[in-house]
């Protein structure tokens, strides 16, 4: 892994969805990872979350693991310089070539500068900022059930109000430079999983970018 990674150039031939550079946040509960998954499907890129990138680390025992591991152990969160670096070794490989999905990440205001200034690099730039607008209530609610199913202890009320607290405080910021550039779609996050992806679907098509459904 290295800090000098590049995005790979764009194959002969390959059209639509090369530009769908997209990033899709929401609170907890939103249904983000859920539509996620279906965007990047519909649109044939890859999801790139740092949890999962984290947890598969760890599970396997890497040097990145172990950094993670003791890091998190310590009770710190992970630098932002290591996780853009995690970030930017992701997109370089070949299947992001023709576009991604990036969840979880840029989680502040620094990792979007790190963010921008790689894309830069190969000349590209997000297209869309997806943007699951979900109320406060509706989310603790779907957390609320989710814990009861899962039998999740941890998911108490105050556990997931201290969550979405987080999510507020870090994520306004993000959300107010990505609409300054005019690339965020606020979509009503509260529906059926198709008819939220449906509305995603549209909003994407008014840029130009592929048809999910």
């Amino acid at each position: 892994m290295t800090a000098s990674a590049t995005i790979p150039e764009r194959a002969e031939g390959q059209h639509e969805s090369a530009s769908a550079r997209l990033l899709i946040v929401g609170p907890q509960g939103s249904g983000k990872g859920t539509q996620g998954v279906r965007v990047a499907a519909a649109l044939s890129i890859p999801v790139v979350s740092t949890g999962d990138i984290f947890r598969a680390n760890i599970k396997d025992g890497t040097d990145l693991g172990r950094q993670v591991t003791a890091i998190l152990d310590a009770g710190d969160l992970v630098p932002d310089e290591l996780t853009s670096e995690i970030v930017r070794d992701r997109l370089s490989q070949d299947d992001a070539a023709r576009g991604f999905l990036l969840d979880g990440y840029p989680r502040n205001t620094a990792q979007v500068h790190h963010l921008d200034a790689f894309l830069a690099e190969g000349g590209a730039s997000l297209a869309a900022v997806i943007l699951l607008d979900v109320p406060r209530e509706e989310s603790i609610a779907r957390l609320s059930l989710r814990a009861v199913e899962q039998g999740r202890s941890d998911d108490t009320d105050e556990a997931i109000a201290h969550r979405l607290d987080i999510y507020e405080r870090e994520t306004a910021p993000i959300i107010s430079v990505y609409e300054q550039r005019g690339i965020v779609d606020r979509i009503d996050g509260v529906g059926s999983l198709d008819e939220i992806t449906e509305r995603i679907s549209a909003a994407l098509a008014a840029r130009g970018i592929g048809q999910l459904v």
